[in-house]
C-alpha cells in the first residue's frame, strides 16, 4: 500500500480534475489523505477516494503566531500553519509520496520532504501520478531521495540533501529544475534559496547550482531574491578562488543579460583580492583574475550598449577596487626610462613611425596628413601587418604578465618586434591608445620620444591601465572636454612622472565637402553613424517628432551602417525599439535610412541640419564634416558628461549645443523658418569649421607637436 499526502491550498479550478485524479491514485491502490487549506463544503469526494482534513488554525488566540504570520512571505503561511497540525506531521512522517495540488503548497510541501527524505515530493497531479506509477511498476521499491530519481520536469519539488541532487541527476533535469519557470514562483525562488546555501555541499558543486539559480532567478525578474542567494552561496564557499569566479560569472551572466549588476564591485573586489594574494607566488594565476576582473569592469554592456556609462558618472567609485588592489596597481605603475627624449635632429629629416592598431581609411588619412608635415620621414607600423604582432596585440593576459614579472618569454618576443623600429624612430606616435601603446611602453623607449593619441571610446578599454605613462612623452587628446574624465579614469596623469597634455583636433581635409546644397536639403536633418547605443539614434528621432507636429514637411535621413542586436542584449532592447520607430515613421516619409556611403560629401549635399544625438564623445567628426558642408549643426549636450566643468559647449559654439529635443527642434525652426536664414546659418557654421578643424589650420599645431621635447 502507498501513502499519499496531497496539500491544497487553493480551491481546485476544476473540481473533476481532482476527483478523475484521486481515482486514478486509488486504482493504483495508493490510500490518499488530503489536506485543504480552504472551505471543503463545494467539493464533491466520495469518502472512499480520499481521507478529506480541513485545515484552519485560530490564529485570534494566539498572538504571537499571528505576528509570526504577518511579517512571514505569503509562500509560507501555509507551512507555519501545517507544522503546527498533528494530524499532517502523522501522515508527512508516513507518507511515500507527498503531492502539491497547486503552486502556494509547494512550499509546505517541501519542508515536509526534509523531515521525511525517503517520500517523493511532486508538484501537479499528473506528475504525480507518474511518480506513483512508477514506485508501483518497480514493485514497491522505496525512493532514493526524491529529486535524485523522480524529478522529470520543473513541476518537481527538491529536497534538502543537494549534494545527492546535483551528483545523481542528469543535466536536463537540472535545468528544468531550477528553470525561470519556477523561479518566477514565490515558492519555487524561496526554495532555490535555501537550497544553494544548505550545509555540506562541495564548493564546486555549489558554484555550478549557484550561477544557474542566480541566473534564472534574474531571468525570472527576482533580482533581488537573487542577490540575497548569491551571497548565501558564497558565504559558504571556503575556497576563495571558486568564491570570486562565481561572483564573477554571476556578473557577466547578469551583464550578457543586458543588466548592470547590483553586485559588480562585489564581484570585481574578489577577484583582485585573489590577484592580490597570486601576484608574487603564482603570476598566472594573479592574471586570470585580474582579466577577470577588467573584463567585467570593461564590458560593452556598462560603456557601449545603454545611454550612462557609470565609469564617466562616478569614475572614482566606479574604480575603486582598481585604487585599492596592489596587482592592479602594479600593472600601470611607472617603470620609467634610462634616459630622456632627445630632440628632433637638424641635420637630416625626422623619423617618425606611426604605430597604428589596424590600417583602414582613417589611418591612410592619418597618414598622408603626417607624410605632409614639415621635414618628416615616415614609417607606419600597423599591428595586423603581420600573423604575429597580430597575436601579440590582442593577448591581454600575456602582457599583464610582462609586466608584473618583467621576466617572460612573451616580453622577449615583443622586444624583438618593436626594438628595431624604436632604434630607427626619432619620434613614435601611436594613433589611439589600445594595445599598440602598451607594447610600445612595455620596454624602456631610451631616447626615442613616444606620443599617444587619445580618443573618448579608449577610457572604456582595458588598455589604458596598461599603458606606462612614464614613458610618454606627451598624450594628445582630440578636444578639452576629455581632459578632466581622463585624468580622472587615468589619475597617473596628474603625477611627476606623467606626460604632458596636448588639445589637437582630428586632422581632416575638409574642401571637399564644399558643395552647393540641394533646394530640398532645408528640411533634412541627417545623422551619420549610429551603429552603437550611444550615438542613440532615438533622441533625434524625438527631434524629428517634435518639428513634425509643427510642419510634415521635417524628415530624418540615418546615414550609415545601424545597430546589430546581436552585441548583446541591452543593444536588442534599445534596437527593438528603434525598429518600431522606423516601422512608424518610414511609412510616412519622415525616416529614411541610407546605409554606408562611399561618397559622404556627395550624400551631404541633400542634409539641411547635421545632428549629433551622442551620449559622449571624443571628437564629433560627423557633426564637424556636416558643418563644412553647410548643414546647420545643432548637437547634444552629451549627457555623459554633464555636471563637470567641461562638455559639448566647451569643443562647439554655444549655439550649436541643445540640451533636450525641445531645445534642438527649436533651433531647427529658428534656423530653417526661411531660406535665407538657412543657408546664412550654413554658411556661418561652415566658416567656423574651416577655420578651426581644416588640415591647414591644425597642421602647424601637429609641426609644433612633432617639434617639442622633453617635459
Amino acid at each position: 500500500m502507498t501513502h499519499v499526502l496531497m496539500i491544497a491550498v487553493a480551491p481546485p479550478a476544476e473540481q473533476t480534475i481532482l476527483v478523475d485524479a484521486l481515482k486514478r491514485f486509488r486504482g493504483k491502490g495508493a490510500t490518499v489523505h488530503l489536506a485543504c487549506f480552504f472551505e471543503t463544503g463545494t467539493l464533491e469526494i466520495e469518502p472512499g477516494l480520499a481521507e478529506l482534513h480541513t485545515f484552519a488554525v485560530d490564529t485570534a488566540a494566539d498572538p504571537r503566531f499571528r505576528r509570526t504570520l504577518a511579517r512571514s512571505q505569503p509562500a509560507r503561511r501555509p507551512w507555519l500553519h501545517a507544522r503546527r497540525s498533528h494530524w499532517i506531521r502523522e501522515h508527512a512522517r508516513r507518507a511515500d509520496l507527498m503531492v502539491a495540488v497547486d503552486a502556494k503548497a509547494i512550499n509546505t510541501v517541501w519542508e515536509l520532504a526534509q523531515r521525511n527524505t525517503r517520500a517523493d515530493a511532486i508538484s501537479g497531479l499528473a506528475p504525480a501520478l507518474r511518480a506513483l506509477t512508477a514506485r508501483v511498476e518497480a514493485a514497491g521499491a522505496t525512493a532514493n531521495g526524491g529529486l535524485g530519481r523522480q524529478v522529470r520536469s520543473s513541476t518537481s519539488i527538491g529536497v534538502r540533501g543537494v549534494r545527492r541532487f546535483v551528483v545523481d541527476t542528469g543535466r536536463s533535469t537540472l535545468l528544468n529544475a531550477s528553470g525561470t519557470k519556477v523561479m518566477k514562483l514565490p515558492a519555487g525562488a524561496w526554495l532555490w534559496s535555501k537550497a544553494v546555501a544548505a550545509p555540506r555541499i562541495p564548493d564546486n558543486l555549489r558554484s555550478k547550482l549557484a550561477l544557474r539559480v542566480h541566473t534564472s532567478m534574474v531571468r525570472a525578474g527576482q533580482a533581488s531574491i537573487a542577490i540575497r542567494t548569491s551571497a548565501a552561496a558564497a558565504s559558504r564557499i571556503r575556497d576563495a578562488q571558486t568564491r570570486a569566479r562565481l561572483l564573477a560569472d554571476e556578473a557577466l551572466a547578469e551583464l550578457d543579460l543586458g543588466r548592470v549588476p547590483t553586485e559588480l564591485r562585489s564581484a570585481v573586489t574578489a577577484q583582485l583580492s585573489n590577484a592580490d594574494a597570486w601576484a608574487t607566488k603564482n603570476p598566472k594565476r594573479a592574471v586570470d583574475a585580474l582579466a577577470s576582473a577588467f573584463g567585467l569592469l570593461t564590458h560593452r554592456v556598462l560603456h557601449l550598449d545603454q545611454v550612462r556609462s557609470p565609469l564617466l558618472i562616478e569614475p572614482d567609485a566606479f574604480l575603486a577596487p582598481v585604487r585599492t588592489s596592489t596587482a592592479a596597481r602594479r600593472l600601470s605603475a611607472p617603470r620609467g626610462r634610462s634616459t630622456i627624449a632627445a630632440p628632433p635632429p637638424t641635420d637630416r629629416p625626422q623619423r617618425l613611425l606611426l604605430v597604428v592598431p589596424d590600417v583602414d581609411e582613417s589611418v591612410e588619412e592619418l597618414r598622408r596628413h603626417c607624410a605632409e608635415l614639415s621635414n618628416v620621414e615616415l614609417r607606419l607600423l600597423g599591428v595586423d601587418a603581420a600573423p604575429d604582432s597580430r597575436a601579440m596585440a590582442r593577448d591581454s593576459k600575456s602582457i599583464m604578465e610582462e609586466i608584473l614579472t618583467r621576466t617572460s618569454p612573451f616580453g622577449v618576443r615583443v622586444e624583438d618586434w618593436i626594438r628595431p623600429h624604436l632604434d630607427w624612430a626619432d619620434t613614435v606616435l601611436v594613433d589611439r591608445c589600445l594595445s599598440t601603446a602598451a607594447l610600445v611602453t612595455l620596454h624602456d623607449p631610451g631616447a626615442t620620444r613616444i606620443i599617444v593619441r587619445l580618443n573618448g571610446p579608449e577610457l572604456f578599454e582595458l588598455w589604458p591601465h596598461l599603458v606606462d605613462f612614464s614613458r610618454v612623452d606627451t598624450l594628445v587628446l582630440p578636444s578639452v572636454h576629455l581632459r578632466e574624465p581622463a585624468q580622472a579614469v587615468l589619475p597617473w596623469l596628474a603625477e611627476a612622472e606623467a606626460p604632458r597634455i596636448e588639445v589637437l583636433g582630428d586632422p581632416l581635409h575638409l574642401r571637399p565637402y564644399d558643395r552647393p546644397k540641394s533646394d530640398d536639403a532645408r528640411f533634412t536633418l541627417g545623422l551619420v553613424g549610429f551603429n552603437a547605443v550611444t550615438r542613440d539614434p532615438r533622441w533625434a528621432i524625438e527631434v524629428l517628432r517634435i518639428l513634425r507636429k509643427q510642419d510634415q514637411r521635417y524628415r530624418l535621413m540615418l546615414v550609415g551602417t545601424g545597430l546589430s542586436a546581436k552585441t548583446s542584449a541591452a543593444a536588442k532592447r534599445y534596437n527593438d525599439q528603434l525598429r518600431k520607430d522606423y516601422a512608424e515613421l518610414e511609412p510616412a516619409g519622415a525616416l529614411l535610412r541610407q546605409g554606408p556611403t562611399d561618397d559622404l560629401p556627395q550624400t551631404l549635399t541633400g542634409i539641411g541640419v547635421i545632428l549629433d544625438s551622442s551620449v559622449y564623445q571624443g571628437f564629433p567628426r560627423s557633426l564637424v564634416l556636416g558643418a563644412a558642408s553647410g548643414a546647420v549643426p545643432v548637437a547634444r549636450d552629451w549627457p555623459a558628461f554633464a555636471g563637470r566643468s567641461e562638455g559639448a559647449a566647451a569643443l562647439l559654439p554655444a549655439e550649436w549645443v541643445a540640451a533636450t529635443p525641445q531645445q534642438a527642434a527649436e533651433r531647427v525652426l529658428a534656423v530653417t523658418a526661411t531660406e535665407e536664414r538657412w543657408r546664412e546659418a550654413g554658411r556661418e557654421a561652415a566658416g567656423h569649421t574651416y577655420a578651426t578643424w581644416d588640415w591647414p589650420v591644425v597642421r602647424p599645431e601637429y609641426d609644433r607637436l612633432l617639434g617639442r621635447t622633453g617635459h
